[in-house]
């Protein structure tokens, strides 16, 4: 632990649960900005935008402000623009996030790019045919994340990973992935953050997501039993963890930070 310089921390299930902070996570976090740690919170969240995570954080009491955090659209954003310029693109997606999309261009019909975000009651049958519909047609196809699902206070809800999986075979493709567990969404974090791989920590609630696909990339992965957490997932996994902590709160321990 004495090499980390870096902390890359997932929100939803970690710090939070229906933005509500989880036990101890207020002060773990002010801990590890007190050690002159670098701090990253990375999110597959698309239903608010950077500006909108950080004041809805702040306000609970987390030292974080909108540079700290990075997030699946705006990653997906600077993925368009770099693999897909002037991209004519349909969006599925529940919440608003057009400030985080930028200059992408954004159409109801004949879309280049189909590009799919997180769930919620617009992915209704109507949505989902027109996406199948345009994926026919030869749209790229582009997801922001694969989570199946996700926690909030009513329990664990369906997300957006599990209608992918249905239009992949669908529509015979494979999804571009931009957000976690992409590799290029932890480069884009860790280059944010001027750190290299084995420098820094993941941390995370999604074993295959957050946690693995870290280690693959090169960081070491701490997975806490808070969120969408389920032991019978972890026991099924495609690894192992390197670290595993009751929660984000046990951290600091973790890294040898002082009371």
């Amino acid at each position: 632990m004495d090499s980390v310089r870096a902390v890359l921390i997932d929100i939803d299930g970690v710090l939070t649960v229906s933005w509500k902070p989880l036990p101890g996570a207020v002060e773990a976090l002010r801990r590890i900005r007190g050690a002159g740690l670098g701090v990253a919170l990375v999110t597959n969240t698309t239903s608010r935008t950077r500006a909108s995570i950080a004041a809805t954080l702040s306000a609970a009491g987390f030292e974080v402000g909108p540079r700290d955090v990075l997030t699946a659209p705006s990653v997906t954003a600077a993925h368009l623009a770099e693999h897909c310029p002037g991209a004519r693109c349909a969006l599925l997606n529940s919440g608003d996030i057009a400030e985080d999309l930028g200059d992408v261009t954004l159409v109801d019909d004949d879309p280049d790019v189909v590009v799919l975000g997180g769930a919620g009651p617009e992915f209704d049958y109507a949505a989902l045919n027109r996406a199948f519909g345009h994926l026919q047609r030869g749209a790229r196809l582009i997801a922001m994340h694969r989570n199946l699902y996700w926690r909030t206070e009513s329990g664990l809800q369906l997300d957006s990973g599990a209608f992918l999986l249905g239009l992949e075979r669908a529509a015979r493709v494979e999804a571009e992935v931009t957000g976690k567990p992409s590799r290029g969404f932890f480069e884009a974090a860790l280059a944010r953050l001027g750190a290299g791989a084995g420098q820094a920590l993941m941390v995370g609630d999604d074993v295959e997501s957050d946690v693995l696909a870290a280690q693959r990339a090169g960081l070491t992965g701490v997975l806490v039993r808070t969120g969408k957490f389920q032991q019978e997932t972890l026991e099924g996994a495609s690894g192992t963890p390197d670290h595993v902590l009751d929660s984000f709160a046990d951290l600091p321990a973790l890294l040898g930070l002082a009371e």
